[in-house]
């Protein structure tokens, strides 16, 4: 895997697929490897770069706390050494919030910008403060994350719906994958930053025409949230999907809409 050194750490990348150049963010605790089927989505259509975020898979965790700043910087000093100007930009959840960040400090370095499942913190509305959820007893645990990820899910739902049931066993066996101690920390140190996120009196500084999607039943990031961002961003549009939190695998027509605006010129 290669890595860049950069603000005093080892950051893992990986870059796959042609066409125009795409920076992808992912989600909250995920990685370049748990990752790889959504890149594998976009890099038939982009050039597509990726990293482990500070604290995750291969990228060195420093001493915390961290901050979102953090994580916008890291991936601006990424682009920097690897001789990227300008890119198109697509955050997932977590992954939004860090673009977010990324694009109000740097909107110059953004071509075109989706954010999908995310939310701007501060008034306009936080995500579900999954920091929380590790207090709570397993069983209340896993309830909790059914009903967030969509609010429709009930073990009767997934019964009438395999495609959902797929679904959650999936993410499932993500979050139940063996960890060390040291990712479990850089994880700890995501989900602080998390809860910190607050972007809202700036985001009218992001120029770049903007994708917001959002899925109806999102319980992470509702679908408020992601007006807030449309309503504060002057080129943003709201786009709503039949989905939850994953609404770009729920609903067939998300992920062609997301590759149509982020290839558009």
């Amino acid at each position: 895997m290669p890595t860049v050194h950069a603000n005093g750490i080892d950051i893992a990348y990986d870059r796959s697929g042609s066409g125009p150049r795409l920076l992808f963010l992912g989600g909250s605790g995920s990685n370049l490897a748990s990752n790889q089927p959504l890149i594998n989505l976009f890099a038939p259509n982009f050039d597509v770069l990726t990293n482990d975020q500070r604290g995750l898979g291969d990228t060195t965790a420093p001493p915390g706390p961290y901050t979102m700043a953090d994580y916008a910087a890291d991936a601006h000093a990424l682009l920097d050494q690897l001789g990227w100007d300008t890119c198109r930009v697509v955050g997932i959840s977590f992954g939004g919030m860090v673009a977010q960040e990324f694009a109000v400090t740097w909107p110059e370095r953004v071509e075109r910008l989706a954010l999908l499942c995310t939310s701007p913190g501060g008034i306009g509305g936080a995500s579900y403060p999954l920091h929380e959820l590790e207090a709570l007893p397993e069983a209340e645990r896993a309830e909790v994350q059914l009903r967030i990820l969509d609010t429709r899910f009930t073990p009767e739902w997934l019964d009438a719906h395999p495609s959902d049931k797929q679904l959650v066993e999936f993410m499932a066996r993500g979050r139940n994958r063996p960890k060390t101690e040291e990712q479990r920390r850089g994880e700890r140190e995501q989900l602080e930053a998390r809860r910190h996120h607050d972007v809202c009196d700036r985001l009218h500084a992001i120029t770049g025409p903007t994708f917001v999607g959002a899925g109806r039943y999102d319980g992470i990031a509702p679908q408020p949230n992601a007006q807030a961002i449309v309503d504060r961003v002057p080129s943003a549009e709201l786009h709503l999907y039949e989905g939850g939190h994953a609404f770009f695998v729920q609903d067939p027509a998300a992920f062609p809409d997301v590759v149509a605006f982020l290839s558009s010129p």
